[in-house]
Formats: structure tokens, sequence, C-alpha cells
């Protein structure tokens, strides 16, 4: 094939499966694209999708990509836009053949491929057999025995089998369980013809496909200063121009809302992520080595990324059979509000038998505003218990309560869910196939691994983990970018300096998300002096004093001064993991912005607006 030497125009339309309906019309319609892409899956989504197979055998994949291409697919025909999606979750063959059907039905006639081999639930006991334990990442407990019943297990797969489809001719590739990056890397892998182990342009596509997976996170949706975006509302979906080089630049089309800018950038970038070193089934990116630069309106460039070799093991997602849950909430307004929650407590206990009763059992109070939330969720095998059975004692204690009680929630019939397993598989172990729609098979190539036992995940540590940054190897600066900064700035003296009791969020953004079990929060500055305060200043110590919540937990810390941050995980925060947790925010998507809302000592040298009237000088 020709090598391409421009840049790839990798559009993105999807960031969940619920996303705006209108983005792919957005993108096709709104400018030059040269690839349409579209993230569906999330942990959570797989047992989604399981369960819309239970009740048609043909489903199991995102109906609303369907949706997506009535309105498209002919213009992308037209104008040679290729589509990428992971819309067939777990039944990428039937979206791929539902697909032909639309199209045929419309007079078009795509080429459709599809890849497969990320399902890997009929062979979990061949591959248990030959001694593969699918121990839980967090637990380090085995699949097996553990009495647990397997819903789906997917390994998450790379981008050479989307290459290898679009090799082969393919207009539309539809996948299952990939990685959410692998959507970038997979096309930019095809049209700038790189191998197996260049692994700094691989580096540089899964750092672009990480900032564009999640749709409008990366043009100013979920955004700390979204206050500074002119037109916040309805903001366009991302686009990454990725060059031969791996390098790139992230914008979006003219005259869409949003904004595209360093900060948008640097939040998305944290996004969910654990260790700088990003582990990927292509390449692990070094996190810690990318540059950013505003090169321009909307256009943020993003430089050469650092690149190893491919972890030797595959990230498994597993979900199975939780149980059956059930929620109370009881509003809590009035007077003498801790004495009516004392007392409801005490009452809910003696009308449910408590804890005892249920498989779990978890009781939360929330302030807010003029009144109080009680809420009670128990978990238990028997839906009849958590059920009906919890419904009646919950109802028959509702007049004899506190003054003032009333439900804002409470029903008798208790729903399933699921829990999220994750574990690793070797990657010799899967074998990914690409399908072409005349039922070609072709195998995908596997790029060289690091040693075997190489970490490729992030289990929970024992105790807490503060990694500085690590040494950086020389990257080039980004074309265009103007001079690099050169040295270190004069840190603030702490000795010295006058402080100003204001919320961290005055300088600092933060952006936060989950992953199974563990919860992130990253952590940036927007100017050089501004991280050296961040860097000294928010440990884990000063971390869990802010967040109560994770004071009894392992947290890990990690610098990465090239985007003048801090990442924090946060190890079982979430339990297990968003389906199974009974958090009021079971994905942690609001810890950052909590946390920038607590008051902290923030020097007055950097600050660079009036004091406020909720500022305050300590004494002296």
């Amino acid at each position: 094939m020709t090598v391409r030497r421009e840049p790839l125009r990798i559009a993105n339309c999807s960031g969940y499966y619920g996303d705006r309906l209108s983005a792919a019309r957005e993108m096709v319609e709104g400018g030059p694209i040269d690839v349409l892409t579209g993230d569906y899956l999330a942990e959570l989504t797989m047992l989604l999708l399981w369960k819309a197979r239970q009740r048609d055998p043909e489903a199991g994949y995102a109906l609303s990509f369907l949706a997506q291409m009535r309105d498209v697919l002919g213009t992308c025909l037209a104008r040679g836009i290729k589509v990428v999606v992971n819309a067939g979750g777990l039944n990428p063959a039937g979206l791929a053949g539902k697909l032909r059907d639309l199209a045929a039905a419309a007079g078009l006639h795509p080429a459709v491929a599809h890849v497969e081999g990320d399902d890997l639930l009929a062979r979990l006991p061949e591959l248990q057999a030959r001694g593969h334990d699918f121990a839980h990442l967090a637990t380090g407990r085995p699949l097996a025995g553990s009495g647990v019943q397997v819903l789906t297990a997917n390994a998450y797969l790379g981008g050479w089998g989307i290459t290898e489809a679009l090799r082969a001719g393919a207009d539309v590739v539809v996948c299952g369980r990939t990685t959410d990056a692998a959507l970038v890397v997979g096309p930019a892998a095809w049209a700038h013809d790189w191998a197996l182990d260049d692994w700094d342009a691989l580096a540089g596509a899964v750092t672009a496909g990480h900032i564009i997976e999640c749709g409008t996170q990366a043009t100013g949706g979920n955004y700390s200063f979204f206050t500074e975006i002119p037109d916040p509302v309805h903001p366009g979906f991302p686009i990454a121009e990725v060059a031969a080089d791996g390098s790139s630049v992230i914008t979006k089309h003219p005259g869409t809302g949003g904004a595209v800018t360093v900060g948008t950038v640097t939040a998305q970038l944290l996004y969910e992520i654990g260790r700088p070193r990003y582990l990927n089934a292509d390449v692990v990116a070094r996190f810690d080595t990318v540059r950013l630069a505003q090169q321009g309106p909307d256009r943020v460039a993003v430089g050469r990324v650092i690149g190893e070799p491919a972890p030797a093991d595959l990230k498994v997602c597993i979900n199975h059979q939780g149980g059956h849950r059930n929620t109370a909430t009881f509003v809590l307004t009035g007077l003498d509000l801790d004495a009516k929650a004392d007392f409801a407590e005490a009452t809910l206990r003696d009308a449910t038998g408590g804890p005892a009763g249920f498989a779990a059992y978890d009781l939360r109070r929330e302030h807010g505003g003029s009144c109080d939330r009680l809420t009670l969720t128990v978990k238990d095998p028997d839906p009849e218990v958590a059920g009906r059975r919890f419904f009646t004692a919950v109802a028959g204690s509702a007049l004899a309560g506190y003054p003032g009680l009333y439900l804002e929630h409470a029903t008798a019939r208790a729903t399933e869910y699921g829990v999220y397993w994750p574990a690793l598989v070797p990657a010799h172990e899967v074998g990914a196939v690409t399908v072409l729609a005349d039922g070609t098979r072709l195998p995908v190539p596997s790029p060289p691994t690091a040693l075997p036992g190489a970490p490729a995940a992030l289990p929970a540590p024992p105790g807490d983990e503060a990694v500085p940054p690590e040494p950086q190897p020389p990257v080039a600066a980004v074309p265009g970018s103007g001079p690099r900064r050169t040295g270190r700035p004069e840190p603030y003296d702490p000795g010295r300096a006058r402080t100003v009791r204001l919320p961290l969020g005055t300088l600092l953004g933060a952006r936060s998300g989950d992953k199974g079990g563990d919860a992130n929060v990253g952590v940036w500055a927007r100017d050089d002096r501004t991280y050296l305060w961040l860097r000294d200043y928010l440990d884990v110590p000063r971390l869990r004093a802010l967040l109560p919540e994770s004071a009894e937990l392992p947290v890990s810390r990690y610098e990465m001064p090239n985007l003048r941050a801090v990442n924090f995980v946060v190890h079982g925060l979430l339990g297990e993991g968003v389906a199974a947790s009974t958090s009021a925010d079971p994905q942690a998507k609001a810890l950052g912005e909590r946390l920038r809302g607590c008051l902290a000592d923030i020097p007055e040298q950097l600050l660079d607006l009036p004091l406020g009237p909720y500022a305050s000088l300590p004494d002296e």
C-alpha cells in the first residue's frame, strides 16, 4: 500500500452506549474526516448487553449504532470515510449482519467486516484446565472455586484486527470488546503502515485514542473550568489528526460548541488511569512523556510519546451474577436531624433484622440543603428477601418512626445486579480473527510482548504506593508548538509564604472516574509554579483528610510533571464495581469536584485574582 504522509483525521461520535445520537451526522457533515469511530462499551455495558441477549438471543450489541448508520452510511461511502466501532459488544457478527441488511434496504453495498476472538466465556474451562486461574486483580482470588456464576468473559483486544480489516478493503469494521484506544490505533496503523513494534508511534495513537474515546469530555464536557468556555452547551465531538510518527493534534469541527484547550485535553488524559505507564493491548504508552501545547484556537498538539513493548497479558472483563438488591430512602427534615437519623437507624434494624437478615446491609446518610436523606440498601441472593420481605418491614415501621418521616423511594421489587471481576490471561491464549463479508477469516498478528511476568495491570497494593516521576527519555518538540519550558521555575518559599484559605478548585482542575472497584482522581495545575505547590501539598495523608472515605483504604499516588498533574488511585473505594456499588456516585464521577471544593491553605503569591468574600488570612 502507499504510505499516507498527511495526518489521518479520526473523529469520535460516541463515548458510551447512550451518547448523543446526532453525533455521527454532526461529525460526517461538519467537515472533512477520514475515519468515524465510536466507543460504546464500558465494564457495565457488557452486563447490560448480556441482559438484552437473555430477552433476544440475536441481540447483544449497541442498537443505537444502527440508528446512526441510517443517517450517515451513504455519505461515508460516497466520501470514502471508514467507520470503526466496538458497538458489536457480545455479538459483533450479529451487528455486522444487521448493518448489511440495513445497507441493502437502502441500496448500499458497504464491505462490512467484524473482529472476534475476545469472547472467552465458552473457553473458560479449557483455559482453567491449562493453569490460568483468572485471579481477581484486586483480591487475588482465583475464579475456580469462587462459586460465582460467570455471565460474560471478554478479553480486551488491540487494534491490529481493525488494521487487517482495513487492509482487506473494509468500509466498516465492527468490533466487540477492544481497548477503547484500539479504535484509533487500528486505523492509524493501517494508514501509516506501522509495524507491530513501532512502539512510539503506537503509543502516540493510544494517547490520541484515550483523549477522544469519551467524546465531548475532550471538548469541554465535565470540565472543571467550564465557566471559562464561551459556548459550553452542545459541544462538538473531538477529532484526532494522527501523524505518521504518532504525534497528533486534537481538534473539533469549526463552529461547534465547547473548546479544545490544553486544560480540556489534560483532564481527559487523567481520566480513569492508574500508573503513568498506561497499559494497552498493543503497547505500553508512557503518559509521563506526553507533552501538550496550544497550537491555535481549538487545536492542541500532542507530542511524540514514548512506547514500550506490549504487556504479556491481556485484561479480561468478567461479569458474574451477584444477587438481588433493593433500596429505601428516608427524608430527614426540620429539627434534631442527628437524633432523627439515630432513631431511623434503630427502627430499621428492629424492623428488618439488621445486617444479619441480608447478605449485605448498607445504610448511608447524605446531607443536602434543607434536609438530609438516609438511604438503606440491602442485597441478598433471594429476590424475595431483598424484595417483598424488605419492603414489608420498611413500610410496617413508617408510622412508628421519627416526626416528619416520608419515603422518597421504596419498592417491593428487588433488582438483579452483576459483579465485575477483572482478571488477566496470557496474550498468546487469545486468538483474534478478522472476518470479512465473504466469510474469509484472517488471523490477527500479535505484537511482541514484554517478558512474561511483567506487570500488566494495577492490583490493589497491600499498603500505600507513592511513585515519583520516572526518568524520561528525550521527547521531540511538537512542530509549531513554540519553545519548550527549560529548567524549573523558582518554587514558592513555604516558610515565608502568606496563605489564603480557599477551595482547592480555585487553582486546580480535577477529573475522576472508576476502574472496577477502584476510583482515580487526577489533579492538575495550569502553570508550573502552582504545580510545584500541588506536588508538595497534596500527598496521600492530606488526600485522606480531605476525602474521609479514603482514610482506611490503600491509595496510590503518581506524579506526572509534563502534565503538571498528580494522579491518585483509591483502591476499593467502589467495592465490587459500578454494577454492585451501593454508593450514590458508583462511578466516582463527582469525586474530583468534591476534592476541588475542599478548603486548602493556598500561597497568596499563586493567586492572580482578588480575594473573594470566602477567603480568610491566618492569624499572624
